[in-house]
């Protein structure tokens, strides 16, 4: 069947941490270790809560600061220098940009409530036809009812989409659903594979 729709995760895939020096010195001016840092920002119980829209992103990044013991206008500070390292992949997002009109492409991120306004602000919000975004749905991959809902919005059938992710729950999530699905490791060999499985599936 021919490839109709194409879905993609956010972070990890269209944005990722390039460069880890600016989140080391961060973790090391504030006393504790790196991977610490990156579990109260990911993997706390604010930051599941603002995933699924309970809280706000401010919210979560408010109980970080919290959590480190310094002041709001210090978190402010600690926002932009944790994700300083991070490079959005231009690449991909111009591949994704000239499949439209002839294929949808759709997001589907477990992400906070400020990541729609983060790609409308960095002018590439025209990409996508649908954002599926659990903040704002109340739902976080792998559950298969966010696959679905995106697919509801775009009228596609999972058999004819292909979902692009990191994680490999996620990426088995899809497969689990009857979408074509392929996990994200390298950039350039990523995108080959990407162009090939469209040109299989014409």
């Amino acid at each position: 069947m021919t490839l109709r729709a194409v879905c993609v995760d956010f972070g990890g895939v269209l944005l990722r941490t390039e460069d880890q020096g600016p989140r080391l010195r961060l973790a090391e001016r504030l006393g504790v270790p790196a991977g610490q840092l990156e579990k109260l920002v990911f993997e706390s119980r604010s930051s599941l809560q603002a995933s699924t829209g309970e809280i706000t992103e401010e919210a979560h990044w408010q109980s970080v600061g919290d959590a480190l013991g310094i002041s709001r206008q210090e978190t402010e500070i600690l926002t932009a220098e944790f994700f300083a390292g991070d490079r959005l992949d231009t690449d991909l997002v111009e591949f994704l940009r000239g499949l439209r009109p002839q294929c949808r492409i759709g997001l589907i991120s477990n992400a906070w409530s400020g990541l729609r306004a983060y790609i409308t602000r960095n002018h590439f919000a025209d990409v996508f036809d649908e954002m599926v975004i659990s903040a704002e749905v109340g739902l976080v991959k792998p559950d298969p009812r966010i696959y679905r809902l995106a697919l509801e919005r775009m009228n596609v059938p999972p058999e004819a989409s292909l979902f692009l992710d990191d994680m490999p729950a996620n990426v088995q999530a899809a497969l689990s659903i009857g979408m074509h699905a392929l996990q994200f490791v390298q950039p350039a060999e990523t995108l080959a594979e990407l162009k090939r499985l469209l040109s299989d599936h014409r």
